[in-house]
């Protein structure tokens, strides 16, 4: 079984992908932080520093941030825990949520208004705490959650959400209630990714488009990863029994059992990639976490 490509070479378009509107939305986000108290930076809870972006910190410069770790719910527990800890070192404001859950996001905006206020006091000691309209602006890489977090808040369609990265294409204010604001901007990637690795990640969240990507080289990997860390979910959804099982082995076992062949019963790889990567995504292949707190192995 021929495949083309090494899962750990993947292709060096994927290291420079940086849409022209993706420059656009950067410019625009700095020209309206002055109109918000607090920015909200959506990330994935299963690569919380390689789905931030370096430029949007800096474009952000000295405002205020809360760091919202979305889709903890399909990210490895004990790991998250570590990356708490991490946090909580850096004196980050984080919160790890799923976005689904109402409750638990619904923390972010008291979060919120904590973090603006101590702001306020820090800046100015006379000040008198009051009551007056937070105005938030959401940004984030692409396919993070930003939009479902949105109408989670607003508990209403208010933004556009499909299984794809790239679908917010220009800023809307979005009100929550008569004391809460956001302000949507569309998700911006890194200009360069440096390491084959973490292209690799972010492909395998859908941050980065498959067409940019490839399923190919993403599958791949995600295969190894889960056999490497011996997935149950992973080996009981495609009913893998051995344990010393090859990637090429697997990929011919779930070709035969979920019926993925060709004429005279030849895998069928593409339909194979596209299934794995769907699986995933959809969290039937187990919790998975991606890289561990700089100083831990």
């Amino acid at each position: 079984m021929k495949r083309q490509n090494d899962p750990s070479a993947p292709k060096e378009a994927l290291y420079n992908w940086y849409p022209g509107h993706m420059a656009k939305a950067l410019r625009e986000i700095k020209s309206k932080l002055q109109f918000v108290d607090i920015v909200f930076e959506i990330r994935d809870a299963r690569i919380p520093l390689v789905s931030g972006n370096r430029n949007l910190s800096e474009t952000l410069g000295q405002k205020k941030k809360l760091i919202i770790l979305n889709k903890a719910n399909l990210a490895d527990p004990g790991i998250c825990e570590k990356w708490k800890k991490w946090f909580d070192e850096q004196n980050e404001p984080y919160l790890f949520v799923d976005c689904f859950d109402k409750l638990a996001l619904s923390k972010s905006v008291t979060l919120a208004r904590k973090i603006v206020e101590a702001n306020r006091k820090e800046c100015n000691p006379d000040y008198v705490e009051t009551k007056t309209k937070l105005r938030v602006m959401i940004v984030g890489l692409p396919n993070t959650g930003k939009s479902t977090i949105i109408n989670q808040l607003a508990n209403r369609n208010a933004t556009k959400v499909a299984d794809k990265p790239g679908q917010t294409v220009m800023q809307q204010w979005i009100t929550i209630d008569k004391d809460v604001e956001l302000l949507d901007t569309p998700g911006v990637m890194p200009p360069r990714i440096d390491k084959p690795q973490h292209a690799l990640w972010l492909s395998a969240i859908h941050a980065l488009p498959d067409d940019i990507s490839g399923e190919e080289d993403t599958a791949l990997f995600l295969v190894k990863h889960l056999l490497d860390h011996k997935s149950s979910e992973f080996m009981e959804r495609y009913k893998l029994t051995e344990s010393d099982l090859t990637v090429d082995e697997v990929l011919l076992k779930i070709a035969t059992i979920r019926g993925c062949l060709r004429q005279k019963g030849l895998p069928d790889l593409d339909r194979v990639y596209k299934l794995i990567l769907a699986d995933f995504r959809k969290g039937d292949l187990g919790k998975t976490s991606f890289g561990t707190p700089p100083g831990l192995k």
